[in-house]
């Protein structure tokens, strides 16, 4: 294993997002100076304090400019791009954000010179994908080997932390709605007989699409590896949590940590897609019809490439993080299940 020299730079492209901020701080606790890309650098001054002074600097920039890329990755000997969107608006779609923005970043960096480069995709990108978000993700993949084949792609599945946008948005809806949606739960319910005659109705089937969420501190973890490690080059890894769930599990999961009782109710996906197709006409969209595409797949690794273990970290497990963070969301003495319908 051979370690990257600390107080080398590292360019960030999508620093200020979620998953940036944890990798930021954890970069500079390594030793490196990192460049903090994000489209407002002024509001990302928050950033600053993650290292030493002047080891975090908050940069302007915007992946789709050439000459902003460029000033960006310019005397940087490594660079990370985390820059993705979970639906289209305008000008930023799937393939100028995913593809061709990743390809702008990757074809620029190897001018440069620059060979240690970590790509996130994501769990389930492909270009045979019914999802466009999953084919441009597989494409910006290949975008980057091409013009960098020591670069190394981690592909997370659902990512969760403290500020994430999945646990805390079905948290956050325990408080207002009676009911917790499951999605691709079954189109008719399935009826059975039970014990003495009597009639069992099984509204959820298996659960919906399966999971297998990865703390944010592990896919961090992942990354500065893969940076400092240089027998990762050219590998590709699934970051996926210990446990695989389905979605009506993940939503127990929920009501468990925050003590609610509430429903859950089934959604088919054909019902998801005409929500969908309402929902996703609002200015911040609460659901797409990509993403009812994109559920009908299991997010879960494949096993065909590496993982965490091969980083050597152990992945946490969501019992284990997410009362840390959603306690609150409890209602206090409120029994922890779910009523099923």
């Amino acid at each position: 294993m051979t370690t990257a020299a600390h107080r080398q730079i590292v360019t960030v492209f999508g620093a200020s997002g979620f998953i940036g901020r944890h990798l930021t701080s954890r970069l500079a606790k390594s030793g490196w100076v990192v460049r903090a890309v994000c489209r407002d650098p002024e509001a990302a001054n928050f950033m600053r304090t993650m290292g030493d002074v002047g080891q975090v600097i908050p940069w302007g920039g915007n992946i789709r400019d050439p000459k902003s890329v460029r000033a960006a990755l310019d005397g940087a000997s490594a660079a990370v791009n985390l820059v993705g969107i979970l639906y289209e608006s305008g000008t930023a779609t799937f393939d100028a954000i995913h593809h061709q923005g990743s390809k702008l970043i990757a074809e620029t960096a190897a001018v440069l010179g620059i060979t240690n480069f970590v790509q996130m995709s994501a769990l389930g990108a492909s270009l045979k994908s019914e999802a466009d978000y999953a084919v441009t993700k597989a494409q910006g993949e290949d975008a980057i080997m091409a013009a960098i084949p020591t670069a190394r792609v981690v592909r997370p599945s659902v990512v969760f932390g403290a500020e994430d946008n999945f646990f805390n948005q079905f948290a956050g809806m325990c408080r207002i709605s009676p009911f917790l949606p499951v999605m691709g739960a079954p189109a008719l319910p399935d009826i059975s007989l039970g014990g003495d005659l009597g009639i069992k109705i099984d509204f959820l089937g298996d659960g919906g699409p399966k999971f297998q969420p990865v703390f944010v501190g592990d896919v961090v973890g992942a990354i500065v590896a893969c940076l400092e490690d240089d027998d990762t080059a050219g590998k590709t890894y699934e970051l996926a949590g210990p446990t695989v769930y389905s979605f009506a599990d993940l939503m127990r999961l929920v009501l468990s940590v925050t003590g609610r009782k509430r429903i859950l109710l089934p959604i088919p996906f054909w019902v998801a897609e005409i929500q969908a197709f309402f929902l996703e006409k609002l200015p911040k969209p609460l659901l797409t019809t990509d993403q009812v595409r994109l559920m009908q797949t299991d997010n879960v690794a494949s096993g065909d490439q590496l993982g965490l273990s091969d980083l050597g970290i152990n992945p946490m497990a969501a019992e284990a993080i997410l009362p840390t963070y959603l306690h609150r969301y409890r209602v206090a003495n409120d029994q922890t299940h779910a009523i099923e319908g």
